[in-house]
C-alpha cells in the first residue's frame, strides 16, 4: 500500500489545480496606472509648461544728473593750498612736543620747544644790563643836577669877583661833562634794550609756532631728536611737524593739452573723491597753471571746493567732471536709471520686467526723464535688480526665463 501510494504521486506540470486570475488583474493595473500619467504629463504640457525663453538682462544703476552737463573728465588729487613743514630757526634737542596728529592749532599757538636754558640765561643777563644802565643814568642825572647848582653859585661868585674866572670855567666843564655822561648813560641803556631784544627773540626761536590756524599732517621729529634749520647733522630734523590749512583744500587735475579748450577760469565742476564714492560735491575751476607739462603734455588745473566736509583730507584721488552748467544742489544725488528699451507698455502702463529665481515678474515703473542715454525711473524697481532688456510682446508675469550668452 505504500508503494501504491507514493506511485500515485505526480507533478502537473500544466498547472492544472492553479488559479489565474491574480497576474491578470496586476497587469492591467500597471496599464491604467502608465495610461494615467500620460494623461498627467498631456495635461501638464497642454496647460502649465511653458520653455524657458531666453532673454537679454540688464542690471539697474544709478546715474547723476550732472552727467547731462559733462564735457570733460580728469583725475587728480586733493591738496592743501597753504601747507607748511614747521620748524625752527635755532639748533637745539626737542625737550617738549605738544601736538600729535590730527590736532587742531590756531595760529601763534606754540607746538614745540627746544631746550633754551642757554639762551634763557641771556635774556636774563641782558635785562640785568638794562637795569644797571637805568642806575648809571640816574647816577648821571644826580651828578648833572649838582653841576648845575654848583654852575649857578660859580656864576653868582664870579659876578662879584669872589671866583677867578679860571675857577668858573672848572665849573663850566663839570657841567657839561655831567651832561654828555648823560648822553652816554642814555645809549647804554638803548644798546642794553637791543641786546635784550635779540636775546628774548633767540628764546622766542626755540619755540616753535603754529604759522596759520590748520591741521596737523604729520610728527616727524620726537622729544630728544636734534633740530637743526637744514638737517644738516646725522639723526638731526629739519621739520618738527606737517601742518595744513583744511580751509584751502581743491583739487589739482591733470587736464591733457588737447582738452585744455574745454576749460575755463570759474567753470563749474562735480567733484567725486574714491574715498567717497557716494558723495558728489561742487567745484569750480580756480587756477590753472601757466605751463604745460612736456613729458606727459598736461596742464594741471586747480579746483576749489564749493561744497565742503569734514571727511575730505589731502592727498585723497578725485575724479573732476567739468560741466557746461551748473548742476543745482537738489540734483547732486544718484537716481535710478535704465536703459530705455528695458521699459515698455502693457495695458497703459509703463512696465519692466525683473528677474527673480529663473522667473520674471511684471513691475510698473515711473519714469520722470532722461539722464543722457538713460531713463530715470523713481518707482519700481532699485539699484542692483536684474531686469529683461527689450522684452518679447510674448513675455508674460511669471514666465520662466534663461539669460541669454549673446
Amino acid at each position: 500500500m505504500a508503494g501504491e501510494d507514493l506511485s500515485k504521486l505526480r507533478i502537473d506540470r500544466n498547472g492544472a489545480g492553479v488559479e489565474t486570475g491574480a497576474p491578470q488583474r496586476r497587469r492591467s493595473l500597471k496599464l491604467w496606472a502608465a495610461l494615467a500619467v500620460l494623461a498627467a504629463l498631456g495635461l501638464y504640457y497642454a496647460f502649465g509648461y511653458r520653455p524657458a525663453m531666453p532673454v537679454e538682462s540688464m542690471v539697474v544703476t544709478v546715474a547723476y544728473p550732472s552727467q547731462a552737463f559733462t564735457v570733460l573728465n580728469a583725475t587728480g588729487y586733493v591738496v592743501a593750498q597753504r601747507k607748511a613743514a614747521v620748524a625752527s630757526k635755532a639748533t637745539g634737542r626737542l625737550e617738549w612736543l605738544g601736538v600729535r596728529e590730527g590736532s587742531l592749532v590756531k595760529q601763534g599757538e606754540v607746538l614745540a620747544r627746544l631746550e633754551n636754558r642757554d639762551v634763557t640765561a641771556t635774556l636774563e643777563q641782558a635785562a640785568a644790563n638794562i637795569k644797571l644802565a637805568q642806575a648809571n643814568l640816574e647816577q648821571g642825572q644826580a651828578e648833572f643836577t649838582e653841576a648845575g647848582r654848583v654852575l649857578n653859585r660859580s656864576r653868582d661868585l664870579l659876578a662879584k669877583k669872589f671866583v677867578s674866572q679860571a675857577a668858573h670855567d672848572t665849573v663850566v666843564a663839570r657841567m657839561e661833562k655831567a651832561k654828555a655822561g648823560i648822553s652816554g648813560y642814555q645809549a647804554a641803556i638803548a644798546v642794553a634794550q637791543a641786546n635784550h631784544r635779540a636775546a628774548r627773540v633767540a628764546v622766542d626761536q626755540t619755540l616753535i609756532r603754529a604759522p596759520f590756524d590748520g591741521v596737523v599732517l604729520t610728527k616727524n621729529a620726537n622729544v630728544g631728536d636734534v633740530i637743526t634749520p637744514f638737517s644738516s647733522a646725522t639723526g638731526s630734523q629739519a621739520a618738527v611737524v606737517t601742518m595744513a590749512d583744511m580751509a584751502t583744500l581743491e583739487v589739482e587735475a591733470d587736464v591733457s593739452e588737447s582738452s585744455l579748450a574745454k576749460v575755463r577760469l570759474d567753470q563749474p565742476c562735480e567733484i567725486q573723491l574714491d574715498a567717497l564714492p557716494d558723495l558728489r560735491l561742487r567745484g569750480v575751476v580756480h587756477r590753472m597753471v601757466p605751463t604745460v607739462d612736456r613729458a606727459k603734455a598736461t596742464v594741471t588745473v586747480k579746483i576749489g571746493f564749493v561744497d565742503k566736509d569734514p571727511r575730505i583730507l589731502p592727498e585723497m584721488s578725485a575724479k573732476v567732471a567739468f560741466l557746461s552748467q551748473q548742476v543745482p544742489a537738489d540734483q547732486l544725488s544718484a537716481r535710478t536709471v535704465v536703459q530705455p528699451a528695458a521699459i515698455i507698455e502693457r495695458n497703459g502702463r509703463s512696465v519692466v520686467f525683473v528677474i527673480r529665481d529663473k522667473t520674471v515678474s511684471q513691475v510698473e515703473v515711473q519714469a520722470a526723464g532722461r539722464i543722457g542715454e538713460m531713463v530715470e525711473v523713481v518707482k519700481g524697481v532699485a539699484p542692483g535688480d536684474r531686469i529683461v532688456l527689450k522684452p518679447s510682446g510674448k513675455l508674460r508675469d511669471g514666465a520662466a526665463v534663461s539669460l541669454s550668452t549673446k
